[in-house]
């Protein structure tokens, strides 16, 4: 039996290794392209920073404050929807760090943050006037966004791949082959950055705001068949 093993071993070590298979001549592009549009609603995230002798009095002043900023943007126009608790934090102050002294609590900290979606952008610095008129004493940032994305999307969908099969043609015709069809296609998607903001005049508020414009981009990668 060891013997006949040994001649399999053998004869297999003998046989020469199959070659490996060569890809078909393909050239592999990517295209980008970012579609810029006016947003049509805003996020805001705000909220109250309350202290107090304890955490009870803390908290309470922090919710009699938040009630009173969600009692005007409701009154503003904004749906119970559109109101969402980010942030809900109640902390100790230390203090007595600086002075060399042993660290000890001076009271309490309570914040509660919301995020709030205005769906109508003529009306985002009213409810910012008025959330900060009724307590808001925190504001952390504004994002802008499309309500249906989709539209603005697939258009930057549509330039990505023109541009592809701009850069696929041109570098095929630079190395004097000729582009085939289609092999295959990959996508990844998604919100540029905003660009520069603008004072958007018509949007009178006692708060001025600038929505400017957001670049929708996609970038699209296609592999093509050279023909000779």
């Amino acid at each position: 039996m060891r013997v006949i093993n040994s001649l399999f071993l053998s004869a297999a070590l003998a046989l020469p290794l199959a070659a490996p298979a060569f890809a078909d001549n393909v050239i592999t592009v990517t295209g980008e392209a970012t579609v810029q549009v006016t947003p049509d609603m805003a996020t805001i995230s705000l909220g109250v920073t309350t202290d107090g002798a304890s955490a009870a009095e803390a908290m309470a002043a922090n919710s009699k404050a938040l009630q009173a900023v969600i009692d005007r943007l409701k009154s503003a126009g904004i749906e119970d929807r559109d109101l969402q608790t980010s942030n809900l934090s109640l902390n100790p102050n230390w203090i007595g760090y600086d002075s060399g002294q042993t660290p000890k609590i001076a009271g309490y900290v309570a914040s509660n943050m919301l995020s709030v979606r205005v769906r109508a952008l003529d009306t985002l610095g009213s409810v910012l006037d008025a959330s900060i008129t009724d307590g808001a004493n925190a504001l952390n940032g504004i994002t802008f966004d499309l309500a249906a994305p989709r539209p603005a999307q697939d258009e930057a969908r549509k330039a990505a791949i023109a541009d592809a099969k701009a850069r696929a043609e041109l570098l095929t015709s630079a190395a004097g082959v000729k582009l085939g069809k289609i092999e295959s296609i990959t996508e990844s998607a998604g919100y540029g950055a905003p660009t520069p903001m603008f004072r958007d005049e018509k949007a009178a508020a006692a708060v001025p705001v600038a929505s400017g414009q957001i670049g929708m981009s996609a970038a699209v990668t296609i592999t093509y068949e050279i023909v000779e």
